[in-house]
């Protein structure tokens, strides 16, 4: 096979692409490296030893800061926030299929929410939570601040599964005697099952780790992203980078289950596809 002859904007491009990469993922990669220093490490380079005692601590009582605490907020949170943007955004999906009295004023405000700054919304729902003597904590106030940054976005994925989706697949099933809740669950749902998956990815890794909407929601206890902001003017040892590392690996663990899970809905599918 002749080798292929590229021109010179060819490697001038991609040498665009590396550095954009580098520059992207060299903080990630900076600060996993600087996680694991020996016992004497610093916040700079060059490091002090090699070892994993900064992960021990980083659960441990700090001087400032409720790690613990925080990290279990987010991931508690991040679920919720999860399970009910995928319902409400199915839910949606089906209904912006037929058009209603008022779907596209409905639409523009949904989307609006991505518009708006998003310090803006978490100061306004903080107010309105003020205004009507209900108390801010991350849990209610938290869990609406987050699904206005969330819903619109599997709104968005949901409308796109659903236009090019085969309405003869109901028809065929209406036609075998289902009814339409039948359809929903045993037609619908399977074929949009991993379109489901990702809304879900959205959901909670937008929740995991959003700041400004989480600002003037979330009352007196932080979620994990408000904790490291608070942290970061205050700390003096690389355990908020291990903590760095341990919230990365955290959302690629979520990515990697939902993923298989993907490929294990698409594979499920072609099976009973070939009987």
């Amino acid at each position: 096979m002749l080798r292929e002859n590229h021109p010179r904007s060819f490697w001038a491009l991609l040498l665009l692409f590396v550095v954009f990469v580098l520059f992207l993922y060299g903080p990630t990669i900076t600060i996993t490296i600087l996680s694991f220093q020996g016992p004497e490490g610093g916040l700079t380079f060059p490091m002090r030893g090699f070892g994993t005692s900064w992960f021990t601590q980083v659960f441990q009582a700090q001087s400032v800061g409720d790690i613990g605490g925080s990290f279990e907020r987010s991931l508690i949170l991040g679920a919720i926030v999860c399970l009910t943007t995928v319902i409400i955004a199915f839910m949606a999906g089906l209904a912006f299929r037929l058009r209603f009295k008022g779907s596209s004023i409905l639409f523009y405000i949904v989307i609006a929410s991505l518009i708006m700054p998003s310090i803006v919304i978490s100061l306004g729902i903080g107010s309105l939570f003020e205004l009507l003597g209900i108390e801010r904590n991350w849990f209610s106030s938290g869990i609406g601040a987050h699904l206005t940054w969330t819903l619109p976005f599997g709104l968005l994925v949901m409308l796109a599964v659903f236009n090019r989706f085969d309405r003869r697949l109901e028809e065929a099933g209406r036609d075998l005697g289902a009814s339409r809740f039948q359809v929903v669950m045993h037609v619908i749902l399977p074929v949009v099952a991993p379109a489901l998956v990702g809304v879900g990815l959205f959901g909670f890794t937008l929740s995991y780790d959003e700041l400004a909407r989480s600002s003037q929601a979330m009352g007196a206890l932080n979620t994990l992203p408000l904790e490291l902001q608070a942290m970061q003017t205050n700390a003096t040892t690389p355990v908020i980078y291990a903590l760095g590392t341990l919230t990365t690996a955290v959302s690629l663990v979520v990515i990697a289950v939902s993923l298989s899970l993907v490929l294990l809905l698409r594979a499920r599918r072609a099976r009973r596809s070939s009987i």
